[in-house]
């Protein structure tokens, strides 16, 4: 059984009004001080943003357990010097973000200058371990195309300083700024995957192999592929869904590369605009279904995934789980949906997020 491992990022919030609040040096202070053995929260690129990560598992229920009672540890530290955790992927409220003191994200402020300022959004990343880096690019190759569906599943972040984007994903379209993110073409083999990655350090835009921003990328820390186009999901319930659909979707594209099966072929072009697509829709409108690359209902773009992975989810105990938590999903929306529907009903943007501060703790 595949372990499944997860990385979330949340913004850091005043309780009472909803402002993004500059204070994870005091929060990651005051975790180190409670639990000085733990090493669950980390630094993120701005001092709004608080990152933790789960162990690995391969139990599903247990990860989504961990999930949720990290979110709930991130409450009670940031609670206690007066701030809150939110799961939103980017901040609804006007913000004027401040890069982290940190000798590498400073790096990125110098070199990438006004790019690096604006990126206050919070994603969810999640690592799915291989046996091998050539399953690792194998896996890569074969789960291109579904990607996008992942990002409209997740889509949580609809606003943006203030103003309705019109996207239900707007974090993805911020993070793409990235000169080193996005959608990869077939690599083929390992050995390609790591000779395209040291060729682009080369170049000496990036600082090291860690800034390769890739939609999916070989880990460079651990035995894993690690997925990066989710925005981090307003509920741990979706959370949990987006890591067992990943790790079902690993697990099927292992297979098909040890049958012999070869990736499909869509070019980068197509990806990205399938990518756009998820951004833009989320589960409201079409999406570009990743067999044709030709629009279809969202549903049916949904079900055509859990259908590829739904021997891998049947093998693993998972298939109906995932299929209960997608047809919730389908039913009362994403955290896009939500978030609007909350300014719809309560006409503030302040108590929208506040109303997202308890639903993140769920």
């Amino acid at each position: 059984m595949r372990t499944v491992g997860v990385e979330e990022e949340l913004l850091l919030v005043d309780p009472e009004t909803g402002d993004p609040q500059a204070l994870s040096a005091a929060v990651l202070a005051r975790a180190a001080r409670d639990s000085p053995a733990e090493e669950t929260f980390e630094k993120e690129l701005h001092n709004q943003q608080l990152e933790f990560a789960t162990h690995p598992q391969s139990d599903m229920g247990d990860l989504g357990a961990e999930i949720v009672r990290c979110r709930k540890e991130a409450a009670r530290v940031a609670g206690d010097i007066g701030t809150a955790v939110v799961a939103l992927a980017t901040s609804p409220l006007p913000v004027r973000p401040s890069v982290s003191m940190n000798s590498r994200y400073q790096w990125m402020a110098r070199e990438f200058g006004l790019p690096t300022q604006e990126q206050l959004v919070c994603g969810c990343h999640i690592h799915v371990s291989v046996e091998s880096d050539d399953e690792g690019a194998a896996v890569l190759d074969r789960i291109r195309p579904w990607l996008s569906v992942l990002t409209a599943i997740s889509a949580n972040s609809p606003f943006w300083q203030g103003r309705d984007s019109l996207y239900s994903s707007y974090r993805s379209r911020v993070w793409v700024r990235w000169p080193m993110a996005g959608p990869t073409e077939l690599f083929g083999s390992a050995d390609n995957y790591h000779r395209r990655v040291t060729d682009m350090v080369a170049t000496g835009v990036l600082r090291d192999k860690g800034m390769i921003y890739f939609d999916a990328r070989i880990s460079e820390r651990y035995p894993t592929v690690e997925i990066r186009v989710s925005d981090v999901c307003l509920e741990a319930s979706t959370a949990t869904l987006i890591a067992t659909l990943t790790r079902g979707l690993v697990e099927t594209a292992a297979r098909e590369w040890r049958a012999g099966q070869p990736p499909a072929e869509h070019t980068v072009d197509l990806l990205r605009l399938a990518a756009w697509r998820a951004a833009r829709s989320g589960l409201e409108e079409d999406l570009l279904h990743p067999l044709t690359m030709k629009p279809a209902p969202a549903e049916d773009v949904v079900r055509a995934l859990l259908e590829h992975v739904g021997q891998a989810l049947d093998d693993s105990g998972d298939s109906h789980r995932v299929h209960t938590a997608a047809d919730a999903l389908l039913r009362h929306g994403n955290g896009a949906r939500i978030q609007r529907q909350i300014l719809e009903r309560t006409g503030s943007l302040g108590d929208m997020v506040t109303e997202c501060v308890r639903r993140t703790q769920t």
